[in-house]
């Protein structure tokens, strides 16, 4: 197993404590010219915990890890991991199941029904 530094055992310790699917989350960590960049991988589902309401558990998460990368005198920076066409698919099954309480989304035939 590749070393694992404080920074990334920090951000997985937090993340796997709000996710549904600890064991899915994985994180890769790269130096280069600009500082330290880790990339957390997470199961789909758990997208939402991890990100948050507009985005203000990813944003604490950052801040949090910035703080433990300038106790060892680095810029670290967090990417969360998407992969392509995630954020589609999403969107495609909001439209397709039913809305919280069992409500169906309106569609265009219940419109003209009603003579909207």
């Amino acid at each position: 197993m590749a070393e694992e530094f404080k920074d990334q055992q920090f951000i997985e310790f937090l993340v796997k404590s709000i996710v549904n699917h600890p064991e899915d989350v994985r994180t890769e960590r790269s130096v280069d010219e600009r500082g330290v960049l880790i990339t957390l991988y997470i199961n789909q589902d758990d997208m939402g915990y991890v990100i948050g309401r507009q985005g203000q558990t990813a944003r604490a998460l950052r801040i949090l890890l910035k703080t433990v990368g300038a106790k060892e005198n680095a810029r670290v920076n967090l990417k969360i991991f998407e992969p392509e066409g995630a954020r589609q698919a999403h969107q495609d099954q909001k439209i397709t199941e039913p809305a919280e309480g069992g409500d169906a989304a309106v569609s265009d035939q219940d419109l003209a029904d009603l003579g909207i």
